[in-house]
């Protein structure tokens, strides 16, 4: 009879043993057409995209080269402009779609007329077509017939190349009050500034409405127990507001870095990377190596030195804003 309890065990233990392998096949089948298109649509891409950076591709791999295209573009000036223009870009649309989609949506989340109205209205830039947008606003910004530069002109105002001005907003200011600044004060040229504008339109609706489900997971009590000890609002807004409101902020700082470091469709149907390359981000710099010179490996070498940055930046961004993210 000793023997009968070890008899069982062994019996339930093939049973468990069965069961699991079971399910743990269900569960791979369940994942398997995930996978393969994962596979097929994500990897396989990425990897054949290095082989060509490592080519001298003309349809095929005519040559070898190695890392030759990657050390020919860190070593031209057109690639460093091209990240310093996409790093510009990033630097003043970034902030700035982040205040201002920071700013309307607490105001949009007071009991305030109209809050469904304005919110669909706001939301509504974002859902629309890229490139058509960017066409209408490039006839906004004409400098023949703009509406701009008609507004201007009726208040006295000199009318502005928006699109095809090279030159920096602070030494067109300055130019204006008849100063010379010299060129490292120009500041960003006047066609970045007007894609920085139109690219803050379109994005700062999706801004706000995160932003605004954000500030729907704050409890109440916690403003109604602020205000019974005499906080006012800025005192809630910074001490309540803005911490609970940190992981949603740091998504949302994610998310459009890395969306302006790709920005392309915009830029290059208002001003295809003109004028004088003023407006030559690191994704138009692709695609004219791509398509224009016909140089694939060099242009899929410049794809991955731009997700190299892309990625330095995420980590960079994960160990400094991560760590200030109050998730309680």
């Amino acid at each position: 009879m000793a023997g009968v309890p070890t008899v069982v065990s062994r019996r339930r233990s093939g049973h468990f043993s069965r069961k699991r392998v079971r399910e743990l096949g269900l569960g791979y089948a369940m994942l398997a057409p995930a996978v393969i298109l994962l596979l097929v649509f994500e990897v396989f891409p990425i990897l054949y995209g290095v082989y060509i950076s490592t080519c001298d591709w003309r349809l095929e791999c005519t040559q070898f080269v190695g890392f030759d295209n990657y050390f020919r573009a860190l070593t031209t000036a057109s690639t460093w402009h091209s990240l310093l223009i996409t790093a510009t870009y990033a630097l003043i649309s970034v902030p700035l779609q982040l205040g201002i989609g920071l700013g309307v949506a607490y105001l949009l989340y007071q009991k305030v007329r109209g809050q469904n109205f304005f919110r669909t209205v706001l939301f509504l830039p974002y859902i629309t077509s890229t490139v058509a947008s960017a066409a209408i606003w490039s006839y906004l910004y004409s400098p023949d017939n703009g509406v701009l530069n008609g507004i201007l002109k009726t208040i006295g105002l000199p009318a502005q190349h928006w699109l095809t001005e090279p030159k920096g907003v602070f030494a067109l200011m300055a130019q204006s009050a008849g100063i010379a600044l010299p060129a490292w004060a120009a500041g960003p040229s006047l066609a970045l500034v007007s894609l920085i504008a139109f690219t803050t339109w379109v994005f700062v609706g999706y801004d706000i409405a995160i932003f605004l489900a954000g500030l729907g997971n704050i409890p109440n009590e916690l403003y109604d127990a602020a205000k019974v000890d005499g906080a006012g609002g800025w005192t809630l807004f910074r001490s309540i507001t803005i911490p609970l409101l940190s992981p949603t902020t740091y998504f949302l700082l994610i998310f459009t870095v890395i969306g302006t470091f790709k920005a392309f469709n915009h830029v290059w149907v208002m001003t295809e990377g003109g004028p004088a390359d003023a407006t030559t981000t690191t994704s138009v710099l692709i695609f004219q190596q791509l398509y224009q010179a016909n140089r694939y490996g060099y242009a899929a070498a410049l794809s991955f030195i731009l997700f190299a940055v892309i990625l330095l930046l995420t980590l960079i961004q994960n160990q400094w804003a991560g760590r200030r993210v109050v998730y309680e």
